[in-house]
């Protein structure tokens, strides 16, 4: 029952529009749309793949998206957003303070603020929700995304844990990150609607209804991403898994921050076999996408021939790499992950996505080179669609960290045009004599146009004059390695 006295201005949320009855017509005809421009093998081996978060016609029943304010919702309880001290500043909790009365002021102060991550509970007042649960979201610096990411995580996940401990039948929740605390909206939401999710599924037997209030700012951005996790049917869902990010979190819904581990082949450093697989997909393997890639040869003999248009190659170049990102996005590659040889840091004085690789950390001849191809793509797809520059850091590494040639020509050969048009720079820190010859002849004769783009880095600080340092993630062993280098350069006869 609502509260006596409810004002007319509160929204019963009983009479709002669920997420499967608001999308589920529209998106059935989206899908069938979507799918007949895509050709019939890519089609099928969509079909065949399965995705992390399948459609829920139950879980859907549960949410309802709405544009406007969450002061006004009669939930069982509604979210409010704020600071350390729990007086923050911001149109959500400004709205919910001025429908609940002066006592919620007074309430707070016996609290004692909340820390960022957590989430703190007290009356509704006056409001039509009977309980507010106030959280903290992270202030987000590029430098320490992981650490943001985990901490609006949890501010997710207890309020939806505080849902549950005290039986509540639906939550009101705000989007959690605000303008003043620079949370990337995009990313935001994606930890919002797969963290909920998650809990729907392992906890949320109880809980009948999750409303995500939004403005109209926010709004085209939830839509936008709702699909990929509140799918509306088998269509839409198949649809979806190739849009999903590299980072879907655990089976929490928590984003993975995997520890280093590898997984150490049944035969380290025995890749004699893989020359059998065939010739220059040999890396797909006996996965279903390899059996799709049957005619690579003959294509390329048309190419040759002068047989095959540019726009014809251009579209099977374009097929080719959507199968190998639709692979990427649905294998587990966790245990690439966990080498942390590929991550995203800041930005560039360019204000241009900074990506780092670290050599060290690919140990090339125990891991599954095919996986860590896989990783790549998955990872660097959403970056490349705007200018990026990237930082390899060569820096102590060894003869099993060296990747060949023929690997990297077939990622030249793989990856989508935006790699190589996007990429304005590529900074190779602590090169030796051999890697400087190495990337002249490789950028020479096997990869054209990038030749321009490779900059050698004696040292950190010429690095600094593209990066600055708190925009960069620099592993202790680099750092260690550029102090004892400058020592001992200070330090020699003459110098």
């Amino acid at each position: 029952m609502d509260p006596l006295g409810a004002r007319s201005q509160f929204v019963a949320v009983q009479n709002l529009p669920t997420w499967d009855q608001s999308q589920g017509v529209q998106d059935e005809v989206d899908g069938e749309n979507q799918l007949t421009e895509e050709d019939d093998q890519l089609t099928n081996q969509l079909n065949s793949l399965e995705s992390p978060f399948p459609f829920r016609q139950d879980i859907n029943s549960k949410i309802v998206l709405f544009n406007g304010d969450v002061a006004l919702l009669n939930c069982t309880a509604i979210v409010n957003t704020s600071n350390e001290t729990l007086t923050d500043k911001n149109p959500v909790s400004d709205s919910i303070h001025r429908y609940a009365g002066p006592e919620l002021r007074d309430e707070l102060l016996k609290l004692k603020g909340c820390r960022t991550g957590e989430a703190k509970m007290t009356e509704g007042f006056n409001l039509a929700a009977r309980f507010i649960i106030h959280t903290v979201g992270p202030k987000y610096k590029a430098k320490y995304r992981t650490a943001a990411e985990s901490s609006l995580y949890s501010c997710y996940r207890n309020v939806m844990q505080l849902a549950k401990e005290h039986a509540m039948a639906s939550v009101g929740l705000c989007v959690v990150s605000t303008v003043k605390r620079a949370y990337p909206l995009e990313d935001a939401t994606h930890i919002a609607l797969r963290t909920v999710r998650r809990f729907l599924e392992n906890h949320g037997e109880n809980i009948e209804m999750v409303v995500f209030a939004v403005s109209d700012v926010e709004e085209p951005v939830y839509r936008k991403l709702m699909p990929l996790y509140y799918p509306c049917s088998k269509k839409e869902e198949k649809i979806s898994l190739p849009l999903l990010p590299a980072d879907i979190g655990n089976t929490e819904g928590e984003p993975v921050v995997p520890e280093r581990q590898i997984r150490i082949a049944e035969k380290p450093g025995n890749l004699e076999g893989d020359s059998e697989k065939g010739s220059d997909l040999g890396l797909v393997g006996s996965h279903a996408f390899a059996r799709m890639e049957g005619d690579v040869d003959k294509q390329r003999k048309l190419i040759l021939q002068g047989q095959m248009s540019e726009a014809a190659q251009q579209k099977q170049h374009q097929r080719n790499y959507n199968r190998w990102l639709c692979r990427a996005r649905a294998e587990d590659l966790s245990d690439i992950a966990a080498l942390k040889a590929l991550y995203q840091t800041g930005v560039d004085l360019c204000g241009r996505t900074v990506m780092v690789v670290v050599g060290r950390n690919i140990p090339v001849t125990i891991i599954d080179m095919e996986k860590a191809l896989l990783y790549f793509i998955h990872v660097m797809d959403h970056i490349t669609v705007k200018e990026y520059v990237m930082v390899y850091f060569h820096t102590l590494t060894g003869e099993h960290n060296h990747l060949d040639t023929d690997f990297l020509k077939k990622l030249s050969d793989i990856v989508d045009a935006k790699f190589k048009k996007n990429l304005r720079a590529f900074y190779f820190v602590h090169p030796t004599f051999r890697t400087k010859v190495s990337t002249w002849f490789f950028t020479t004769f096997s990869v054209s146009g990038l030749k321009e783009k490779v900059h050698h880095i004696e040292n950190l600080q010429q690095l600094f004059t593209c990066i600055l340092p708190e925009q960069i993630d620099i592993p202790p062993f680099v750092l260690e390695y550029d102090t004892r280098y400058f020592l001992s350069f200070f330090d020699y006869p003459g110098s």
